[in-house]
């Protein structure tokens, strides 16, 4: 790629040390009194350029780790691939990097890559010009020098940027398969900036997606996070769909949605779920991913619960097994963490009792730690059309706003309004079911 380097004075750009972070201040003067070359650089330059404010401000300089470790106390260095400094602020994190440069004719020890062109070591150091035409899209390889307030661009990001375009920098086949996560970040750009996703940036991805299925699915987890708690999830969602790429990361999901029992329900609740996701985070509320992974997953673990059913199992021990079945089969597309899987879990099973309340278990449901979240599961499915849930959910919004003895009378109420069951002859086997239900659900909460 032919370089073009601008610069781009003060006076002629948006960006002022105002906005940036103290945090990321203080590692940048200390760098150039150092003298070292120290940038701003990526999504912080990017955002700050479109009048956005910052999630975090990554720095990039010719100083290498060890350099960067012996300036600051507070400093952690990490990663095998390409080895970073984390600069320690209590909760607040400036990430420095070192400028990367390329590949050619460095030992495996520093740089190696994969048959299939991904890299697995990125240890080599460069120039800036190097670094520039090594990060992906154009739009995050502008600098700010905290020498002079001028911002750096040798590869039209500036240009880019203000015709709203996503470009890969170099070649796109190349640049893809190095770390073909990459498409998932253009895809999260497009959606978070409202751009366009350049041309050949865009086609190859319909031809490349695959190459996703080798990387380790801890990392597919972490990008599928961003995608769908960043505000954005809505639009990252219809975009992942549209490039084939939502597949690959929950294939049960994708042949739920086109499958004639559940696909309209299906797609309904993500988008619903999506929305409210989004309306959350724009309003400063906190979300629990466990919670849309529950959303995600509800009708395929509903796909196998009624296989375990047929089968001859009892409805609940049917759900528990078809938890455990869903999320272990998802777990080789995309990892899930424990402490989230023992959520959905608990939202899941949460359903049945607030569908089927009883005098003596609604207010033990009451109290649950997960309560919230299963009830708020519960109005969720019934904005999708899941039958006989709206008077369910009317009354668990009501008893939630009155005082202890209200509650009781009205678990009264409900006991006096149930129908008592009719006696079985076959004690024995629903006395077995009982205890088979019981003992799967030890071995769940034992995981």
């Amino acid at each position: 790629m032919k370089i073009k380097k601008q610069i781009i004075s003060r006076k002629e750009h948006s960006v002022s040390r105002d906005s940036i972070s103290d945090n990321a201040l203080k590692v940048l003067y200390r760098l150039k009194d150092a003298g070292y070359q120290a940038y701003l650089v990526g999504g912080g330059v990017r955002d700050l350029l479109l009048g956005q404010k910052p999630k975090d401000f990554d720095v990039a300089t010719d100083a290498h780790p060890d350099e960067i470790k012996s300036l600051f106390r507070n400093c952690r260095l990490i990663g095998r691939r390409f080895r970073l400094a984390h600069i320690l602020y209590g909760r607040d994190v400036i990430e420095v990097a070192t400028f990367r440069g390329p590949h050619e004719g460095k030992s495996p020890s520093h740089a190696d890559q994969n048959k299939e062109g991904r890299i697995i070591r990125d240890n080599v150091y460069g120039s800036l010009e190097e670094d520039a035409l090594r990060r992906d899209f154009s739009i995050n390889a502008l600098y700010y020098n905290i020498r002079d307030d001028s911002i750096v661009d040798f590869t039209g990001g500036m240009n880019d940027l203000d015709n709203k375009i996503i470009r890969m920098i170099g070649d796109a086949d190349t640049r893809y398969r190095e770390d073909p996560v990459r498409m998932l970040r253009a895809v999260r750009f497009a959606a978070k900036l409202n751009f366009q996703i350049e041309g050949k940036t865009s086609d190859l991805v319909f031809d490349l997606g695959r190459l996703l299925e080798d990387i380790p699915v801890a990392r597919l987890f972490d990008e599928t996070i961003k995608l769908f708690q960043g505000g954005y999830g809505l639009r990252c969602f219809q975009l992942l769909r549209e490039y084939n790429l939502f597949e690959l990361l929950f294939p049960m999901t994708e042949a739920s949605i086109n499958s004639s029992d559940h696909g309209s329900r299906t797609l309904t609740i993500i988008e619903q779920a999506l929305r409210n996701t989004d309306e959350r985070i724009a309003s400063g509320k906190s979300v629990n991913p466990a919670f849309f992974l529950a959303v995600l997953l509800w009708y395929p673990m509903h796909e196998y619960k009624s296989r375990f059913v047929e089968r001859g199992e009892h409805e609940m021990e049917a759900l528990l097994s078809a938890s455990r079945e869903v999320i272990t089969r998802q777990q080789a597309y995309t990892s899930i963490p424990k402490r989230f899987s023992l959520m959905m879990r608990e939202i899941w099973h949460m359903q049945p009792q607030l569908q089927h309340p009883t005098r003596k278990r609604a207010i033990r449901t009451l109290t649950n730690k997960r309560f919230r979240a299963g009830y708020d599961f519960l109005l969720l499915r019934n904005t999708v059309g899941e039958t006989e849930l709206a008077s369910l959910c009317e009354w668990w919004t009501d008893i939630q706003t009155k005082n202890k003895a209200e509650q009781e009378r009205m678990c009264d109420l409900l006991g006096k309004n149930q129908k008592k069951p009719k006696r079985r002859n076959n004690r024995r086997r629903a006395k077995n079911n009982s205890q088979n239900v019981k003992s799967t659900m030890s071995s769940v909460n034992s995981e």
